[in-house]
């Protein structure tokens, strides 16, 4: 079961809240880091920018490994060894 962490933020004058120790530590966010506000249905989930969008990244390369004809790691390794092979020529 996910650990749920609920904390309170008090909303500024300028829409500007600041978020508790424990949750920028569970976003993994300190000063300066960006974090990206999700709206589903209801509710809005927060998560860390940098989090997020490898998710997206990872959603989106699903099945390009198999188009590209990366069936194993082998052939992944042969990949590279080509590609290495090229730049050095």
């Amino acid at each position: 079961m996910e650990n749920i962490l609920v904390d309170n933020a008090k909303v500024m004058a300028k829409g500007q809240i600041t978020l508790p120790k424990d949750i920028r530590e569970a976003l993994g966010v300190s000063a300066g880091d960006r974090v990206t506000l999700i709206k589903q249905n209801d509710q809005i989930v927060m998560m860390n920018s940098a989090v997020y969008a490898m998710k997206v990244l990872q959603k989106a390369m699903i099945g390009e490994a198999k188009r590209a004809g990366l069936n194993s790691e082998d052939d992944v390794a042969a990949m590279i060894m080509d590609m290495r092979a090229e730049e050095s020529e």
